[in-house]
């Protein structure tokens, strides 16, 4: 077997301060064709932990017959407790085998039958919430798992996650072996490499390549490997590092000709030997090509950001592989990213997944739905056409909420462009003789066309928050045809609230064109009114106004 030593450019190290490592954080969007924030049901609010196959059908039944299904409520969601604490005889997921005992695949063709998607849910840590199996080490299994199923939803939980350290691996060697040809070898030691940033060389006689080079971490260092010369084609790139001596694991991204970086994970591993190797597939030039090796993760936050963004990866390849299998249209999942708001999600949840939650679980209770509502509200700039803020699933028609509560809860979440997923048991809304209960108060809430247009809009931008007083807010959201209002209350005192239209002009969010008089139309009753401008609304206590002036 021959080995050839690469024909590097140059040699050289660098001393002073490089970086031309990438962020993780530099990623496009994330792009399944999702464009609207989804509207369905999740069984959590209302059901727990207590769910079975004959409730979630039941369920089904309601969505169709109240017209729910009509108006836009599409995905049914099964969250924690629907699988069975036991993978199969083949590792994969199965439904819990009393709870659902003909299984999820056929649940899941049943529900498409009525016209609905389904979602699922795990974990990105060791188990779910309820201590269930977890998709931590089993991303690709369970996103084909998934998507094999028909899933079109797809919530990926906090709980039992496993942090991932911005410490770097201390790398000695690479070596090149072109896929179907044990002729074609390449070997290259760290010291024949071009070092950039915090990287520095180190010798160390008992690695075969004679040192390694340490200083990567927290993205602050770089190997370039430069001029390797090679045929095209696949090869297998074999990285060696030496053993730390610890169980954590850690990243290494490898970006060849400064293409899309691939993150290898390099395990955690005890000391009885001195060197360890990790491999992925590369696609090289014929001629000189670049090999760029450097750590990924600035700090914590990005290690969630990476577990994350590499389950979307999955259930992308996934849908993909499903359609392919099948020979039918591919089905794309809508991906929930629930990590509670702890590393900012915001900041990176678009190259990630459609959606990420904002807080920690909601609650029906009021004022835990205003702190949701005041982090979530300040993050109009992070949301956009599929990519939006989650401040969780709907709590309207649960708890001890008043009539007034439910209404301004519902509407402060359709001008946050957010998921509208309903948590109140839809059973209530038919009555004893199978009729639907056309006067529930709830139900007329959550089917007002008006203020689903206003979330299902097709500019898909989130409100801002355009005046706060002392006991009321006011919020503008831009419309594809004009603009919506509303004012609430945020207590339980009666207050006034006003607010100049024109003002609006004045921001380039809204693409504003100030004008002599407006018309307007109250949402929720579909009366018009006129207006110069200055508007002044009477608000009850935790009452809401919303209004659209239509262009």
């Amino acid at each position: 077997m021959s080995e050839k030593k690469c024909n590097l450019c140059y040699i050289r190290q660098i001393t002073q301060p490089m970086r031309s490592a990438k962020s993780i954080r530099e990623a496009a969007p994330y792009d399944n064709g999702v464009t609207r924030p989804p509207m369905g049901w999740s069984s959590w609010n209302c059901f727990r932990n207590n769910i079975d196959e004959q409730k979630i059908i039941d369920i089904a039944e309601a969505m169709v017959k109240t017209g729910l299904k009509d108006k836009g409520y599409v995905s049914l969601n099964l969250d924690d407790n629907w699988h069975s604490s036991m993978r199969d005889e083949n590792g994969d997921l199965q439904g819990d085998l009393e709870r659902f005992p003909n299984g999820i695949g056929n649940l899941i063709s049943y529900l498409n039958g009525k016209g609905l998607k389904v979602g699922l849910y795990t974990s990105n840590g060791t188990l779910t919430c309820e201590d269930l199996p977890a998709s931590f080490g089993n991303e690709e299994r369970d996103a084909y798992r998934i998507a094999r199923w028909g899933a079109e939803f797809f919530k990926y939980d906090f709980c039992h996650h496993h942090a991932f350290t911005s410490a770097a691996p201390l790398v000695s060697a690479i070596g090149l072996i072109k896929s179907g040809d044990s002729e074609e070898r390449i070997t290259v030691p760290v010291s024949e490499a071009t070092l950039g940033g915090n990287a520095k060389y180190v010798k160390f006689p008992k690695l075969p390549s004679g040192g390694y080079v340490k200083g990567l971490d927290k993205n602050k260092g770089i190997i370039i490997f430069d001029g390797i010369e090679a045929e095209e084609g696949e090869y297998t790139l074999t990285i060696v590092t030496k053993k730390i001596g610890d169980k954590k694991e850690r990243f290494i991204a490898v970006e060849v000709n400064d293409g899309d970086a691939e993150i290898i994970t390099v395990p955690g591993c005890h000391k009885p030997n001195v060197y360890a190797r990790v491999q992925c597939k590369v696609t090289l030039n014929n001629g000189k090509n670049i090999i760029k090796l450097y750590n990924p993760l600035l700090n914590k936050a990005d290690g969630y950001m990476y577990q994350y963004r590499y389950m979307g990866k999955m259930l992308k390849k996934a849908t993909a592989r499903v359609a392919l299998e099948s020979g039918k249209a591919e089905k794309p999942i809508t991906y929930s990213i629930c990590e509670w708001g702890f590393n900012r999600p915001w900041e990176w949840g678009v190259t990630a997944g459609n959606q990420w939650r904002t807080t920690l679980d909601i609650r029906p209770w009021w004022i835990w739905m205003m702190l949701i509502y005041r982090r979530t509200v300040k993050l109009w700039k992070y949301s956009s056409k599929g990519h939006y803020n989650d401040p969780d699933m709907l709590e309207v028609g649960n708890g001890k909420l008043t009539f007034d509560q439910n209404k301004t809860h519902f509407s402060i979440w359709c001008m946050l462009n957010a998921p509208l997923i309903l948590g109140n048991d839809l059973r209530k809304f038919i009555k004893e003789d199978g009729s639907v209960d056309e006067n529930n108060e709830v139900l007329k809430i959550v089917t007002n066309e008006n203020l689903i247009a206003v979330n299902q809009d097709e500019k898909g931008m989130q409100c801002k928050r355009v005046r706060s007083l002392p006991r009321a807010d006011v919020l503008a959201k831009p419309l594809a045809d004009g603009v919506a209002i509303c004012f609430f209350n945020r207590t339980r005192f009666a207050t006034s609230a006003t607010f100049d239209i024109n003002a609006l002009a004045e921001d380039e969010y809204f693409d504003f064109v100030k004008r002599d008089s407006y018309t307007l139309r109250d949402l929720w009753t579909n009366e018009t009114l006129a207006s110069d401008g200055k508007l002044t609304v009477e608000l009850p206590p935790y009452a809401c106004k919303v209004y659209k002036i239509k262009y």
